[in-house]
């Protein structure tokens, strides 16, 4: 491990301008006009696997973008590791509240990084945390330190639901067979409190639309006497939270799984601070689901937010029109035994059933997936942990967080492995938000740690 973590302190000016070079590029896959940007990115990553020792590296195409692939194995009788990460990223709108542009990566030192920190769409979300993986993998395979054969898969399409992996992975199931799939795609408590995720929500992800009259109306002329589509729209949305925010789609929380008094207090023994959380966020107080903790309210609770919603005139001045439509897109973060087809189903039943007369209205899936809860007592956990607990001088603490990877499911299922959530980001990196940043401690930890991973991991499989 001294030659690898050598080797990786050498070259640390030299990753980073690679991952400058990957973060300049706008893989937007949300958007079909950065179809050729997408592409472009998985070439990137492609070349920087062969030139950091890969075999084997493909551009596979898909129906949607493509997936990258590579290999090293060393000897068919260690186990391997399969890493997986993707290259896409979020829209970086709005543009106007970025204080440096998106695709244009800067370090600038902070309060929360004094060593300085990557400012750039995609820095920590899921490029730089990716990356680590490439450049650990490099400094493995540079001084001959490699103890697992590893694999990887790095896909175009995460931010949009990895709509086309589930079919890649059964085409493609005998080549990214593997003992564990190990991803950087999550956080840590803080820099100094290193943690494991162990749980992730699940998701339903939907559209909705509500039309009104057959075009847009003058407000003075018809308000008062036509339904205004927007008016109704809030009106649904408000009614599907009571007083307590409690969802009231019937059947919403029938599969929900209770935590005992037990688990709960193990839960809320992470480290927490809500007056800094509140400050951090610019917020005066917090707000929930009465009788549960913040800490509880985004890991272990399911939940129903707007992430955006529109209709009528939204541009400069004033236009008095009493739109024909509107719109939302709503998402559904969901907990262990909540099926997201059904959750889906239900929303779409209640969002018909509580629209009043004068509309009509139609739901659109978006995509979801499973929430998945991790085991902690395998060697697969145990080889993070202590992995951790070597680059960090303390014990990680095993926590659950309100995000959402729908392919940790998807592979369990597929290809009969479990993963390990081993990310080094932090909840305030502003991750699909402008500003998005990476710690250039995180991206250097990570890099330090993976290693040590593989090490600990091969031993454990020995004995």
């Amino acid at each position: 491990m001294e030659k690898a973590q050598a080797y990786i302190s050498a070259n640390k000016e030299r990753f980073l301008e690679e991952l400058f070079n990957l973060l300049r590029i706008p893989s937007i896959s949300a958007d079909p006009a950065y179809k050729d940007d997408v592409k472009r990115t998985a070439e990137a990553v492609a070349e920087n696997l062969r030139q950091s020792g890969a075999d084997d590296v493909e551009v596979i195409p898909t129906a949607g973008h493509p997936i990258v692939f590579g290999q090293k194995i060393i000897d068919p009788s260690l186990p391997t590791i399969l890493v997986y990460g993707h290259y896409d990223v979020q829209p970086p709108d709005p543009l106007e509240l970025w204080e440096s542009g998106p695709f244009d990566p800067v370090v600038k030192k902070t309060k929360a990084h004094p060593q300085g920190a990557i400012y750039a769409r995609g820095s920590c979300d899921d490029k730089g945390q990716m990356f680590m993986h490439v450049k650990a993998f490099e400094a493995m395979a540079a001084t001959d330190s490699l103890a697992c054969n590893v694999k990887f898969m790095i896909e175009g399409e995460e931010e949009v639901g990895s709509d086309h992996l589930g079919a890649f992975c059964r085409e493609h199931k005998d080549k990214l067979t593997a003992d564990v799939i190990l991803i950087s795609d999550t956080s840590i408590i803080a820099n100094d409190t290193p943690s494991i995720t162990t749980g992730l929500r699940g998701l339903s992800y939907v559209e909705v639309e509500v039309t009104g009259p057959n075009r847009d109306l003058h407000s003075g002329v018809y308000g008062g006497a036509v339904a205004n589509p927007v008016n109704v729209l809030c009106e649904m949305i408000a009614s599907m939270m009571d007083e307590n925010y409690h969802i009231t789609v019937p059947g919403f929380y029938d599969d929900v799984e209770e935590l005992s008094e037990a688990d709960r207090e193990e839960l809320n023994k992470a480290p927490f601070n809500l007056g800094h959380y509140q400050k951090d966020l610019g917020i005066r107080t917090v707000r929930g689901e009465v009788g549960y903790t913040t800490l509880e309210r985004t890991s272990i609770r399911p939940t129903l937010d707007v992430n955006g919603i529109w209709g009528g005139y939204i541009g400069e001045g004033a236009k008095t029109v009493l739109p024909s439509k509107a719109f939302a897109k709503i998402s559904m973060r969901l907990v262990p035994h909540q099926q997201p087809d059904k959750i889906t189903e239900l929303f779409t039943k209640y969002f018909r059933r509580i629209a009043p007369p004068s509309v009509k209205v139609e739901v659109r899936p978006h995509h979801g997936g499973e929430p998945v809860v991790t085991p902690t007592d395998t060697p697969e956990y145990q080889a993070a942990h202590k992995a951790m607990q070597k680059t960090f001088g303390k014990d990680p603490i095993p926590k659950r967080e309100g995000g959402s990877i729908p392919i940790v499911a998807l592979f369990e299922e597929v290809l009969g492995v479990k993963s390990v959530l081993m990310g080094f980001g932090l909840d305030s990196d502003a991750i699909h938000s402008p500003n998005e940043h990476y710690g250039l401690f995180n991206f250097y930890k990570g890099i330090e740690t993976i290693p040590y991973y593989h090490h600990y991991y091969a031993e454990m499989k020995k004995s």
